[in-house]
């Protein structure tokens, strides 16, 4: 009889290799449902993971693109790893993002057509506020009432994804537009435009933020009293409570860090990248960050290496659709499997399998 049988501790080995397996598994698992669909596994696979970076035709734009991918996968995950080491869970950043854009492109378009230096920072600061304040809603009825922060984060996204539609199509919509919906250009607003601070490179205000994120995340999380209390809470939330951790406050720190980082990413897509709100903003950053969290064990540096792989299946994913008219859906499948495996990989973390007969008392 095969069973599992919990380990004292957590394998570090199985830790470590875990990622490694489950993007391995995903390659297989992936390649046979491109099989399915008629197209060459093999080919596929090279399409999203190499083309992108070394393809004669496409690597000199795709290169770029990967920091421009990747910035707000990290940045937003960087923010939800910290609420996990915690075991708060929220899920509804995609909701945060939405309204961090929301609330710092009112602000920019507020001052339109004034160009002036301090107009961009106020719109990243509205856009950090926006994120916080919608985190807060989840984090205070937890905190008050006991509900559950994942069912409420991840019901606001609904609410978050309501209000991008009324204002790209009434208060933000771009009066000289003809009537289609969406706000200004941000990208013809030099005040506001988040521009690539180098030529050519895809470094923007928004990805040079994530790397800062990663740093102090990694100071917070081991030189830092509130990031011992924060994986203390994960790990042990008795011997918390014990030393003297405040859990209400915990969840409001937490959550308002995650939600913080997600506005900020949403404002720097806003101003850049995406160049307008609309009702297609919404790119689901937010939850694939989620993927990004884990595969990266939610430590910063590990996260830095995810966000850029899930970014390089982006730009690959979209490469394949081009190329080899492969369905968006798959390519949406495709990442769920990493988080699938990921999960199903982590089992072997906490337990070890067993063949045998289970000893009886």
């Amino acid at each position: 009889m095969i069973r599992l049988e919990k380990r004292p501790t957590p394998s570090r080995t199985w830790t470590l290799v875990t990622p490694i397996i489950a993007v391995l598994l995903t390659m297989i698992a992936g390649g046979i449902l491109f099989a399915f669909l008629g197209k060459d596994p093999f080919i596929v696979i090279r399409t999203i993971f190499w083309d992108p970076l070394f393809h004669p035709d496409f690597a000199a734009y795709s290169r770029p693109q990967l920091l421009v991918k990747a910035g707000p996968l990290i940045l937003i995950a960087i923010g939800l790893s910290i609420g996990f080491r915690a075991g708060i869970w929220n899920i509804g950043a995609e909701g945060q993002y939405i309204i961090g854009a929301i609330c710092g492109a009112s602000v920019g378009l507020a001052f339109y057509p004034l160009d002036a230096w301090y107009v961009f920072p106020l719109m990243v600061i509205a856009g950090a506020v926006g994120g916080f304040l919608w985190a807060m809603i989840p984090a205070l009825l937890k905190t008050k009432f006991g509900t559950n922060e994942i069912l409420v984060s991840l019901m606001l996204v609904y609410v978050a994804v309501n209000e991008l539609s009324s204002v790209s199509q009434g208060l933000l919509r771009n009066p000289d537009g003809m009537g289609f919906p969406g706000s200004r250009n941000f990208q013809q607003y030099p005040a506001v435009y988040n521009a690539e601070l180098i030529s050519g490179t895809g470094m923007h205000w928004g990805v040079l933020t994530a790397f800062v994120a990663v740093i102090a995340a990694y100071i917070l999380l081991n030189r830092h009293l509130l990031g011992f209390q924060i994986r203390l809470t994960g790990e042990s939330p008795r011997a918390a409570r014990f030393s003297g951790v405040r859990p209400k406050l915990l969840i409001i720190i937490c959550m308002g860090i995650s939600g913080l980082t997600a506005g900020l990413a949403g404002i720097f897509e806003v101003a850049g990248p995406s160049g307008q709100l609309n009702t297609s903003f919404a790119a689901g950053y937010g939850f694939t960050a989620i993927i990004v969290a884990f595969l990266g064990r939610l430590h910063p540096v590990g996260i830095l290496f995810a966000g850029l792989l899930l970014a390089l299946t982006y730009i690959g994913g979209e490469l394949a659709q081009l190329m080899l008219n492969l369905p968006a859906a798959a390519i949406q499948v495709f990442q769920g499997m990493l988080l699938f495996f990921l999960l199903a990989m982590d089992v072997f973390t906490n337990f070890r399998v067993r063949i045998g007969k289970s000893e009886t008392v």
